[in-house]
């Protein structure tokens, strides 16, 4: 039975090693070849860079105007972050709190937003009438508006495990509604918050359809469009394109590699009611 035991814990992770491996080769193919000359680069190889040209680098942020573009990405990230993680804790918090009739339909008809897919005609036509389109504060607030719904199904989870004596505790010591929320239940769901916050962060910087769509002005665009656009203009220098897809991951790759402990924390804290 030992034996048999150890035989499925090596097969596990032969296969686990054989996916990373997988996984991993195409990151290492373009961190290689971000170092290359565009020579070395047009084989796309595995293959170890004569010298390392950092100087690709330097060429990249200076034609693909990523310095312009970082702040745009970095502007519409941590923009989305705070009024996300604010609304979609205050929603989750009156929702969960309140459980009638109405809250719990409204519950379901926000968090049914996860499932449905995004018409962009429509989306586009009202972001028209708002005159949203091609602004900053637009794609902040469609960003906000698009990963609103598992936020608010994250945090309602979380809140179902805090006792209600909390807040009753709260009231009794002279707290108003506000005060209750930032000053008592706020500090609670830190690790619940700091996942929302990761992947709200995460999902932002990376999203690519909706300012290819909604941002026609160049000096609006995030990095994502500004890599796309390098492509097109650079695709035959592979390594100024791949050096251009490590800078544009770097942030994205940093801001995971810290929050990846309270991701997992956060997500299975509110699965198991004790």
């Amino acid at each position: 039975m030992n034996l048999r035991k150890k035989s499925e814990t090596l097969g596990v992770n032969i296969l686990v090693c054989i996916i990373s491996i997988i996984l991993i080769t195409p990151l290492l193919l373009i961190l290689i070849n971000s170092f290359k000359t565009s020579r070395e680069a047009a084989f796309m190889s595995l293959a170890l860079p004569a010298s390392l040209n950092f100087s690709n680098f330097s060429l990249v942020i200076q034609r693909g105007k990523l310095g312009q573009t970082f702040l745009n990405s970095m502007t519409y990230s941590l923009f989305s972050v705070i009024l996300t993680t604010l609304l979609a804790s205050m929603a989750a918090y009156v929702l969960s709190r309140n459980r009638n009739r109405l809250h719990t339909f409204l519950y379901f008809f926000i968090v049914l937003g996860i499932t449905m897919p995004i018409n962009f005609v429509t989306l586009v036509k009202v972001m028209q009438v708002l005159q949203l389109i091609n602004t900053r504060g637009g794609v902040i607030l469609l960003y906000c508006a698009i990963q609103m719904p598992f936020n608010v199904f994250l945090i309602y989870s979380f809140i179902g495990k805090i006792p209600c004596e909390i807040d009753e505790a709260g009231v009794i010591d002279g707290c108003s509604p506000i005060r209750l929320f930032v000053s008592v239940v706020l500090p609670l769901l830190k690790p619940v918050l700091v996942t929302v916050m990761v992947l709200t962060f995460l999902n932002t910087w990376n999203e690519f359809v909706l300012p290819l769509y909604l941002v026609g002005s160049s000096d609006k665009w995030p990095m994502t469009l500004a890599v796309y656009n390098f492509f097109g203009m650079y695709f035959r220098d592979w390594n100024l394109v791949c050096a251009d897809i490590v800078l544009t991951s770097l942030p994205v790759i940093l801001v995971y590699i810290l929050g990846q402990k309270h991701i997992v924390s956060g997500m299975t804290a509110g699965a198991v009611k004790g």
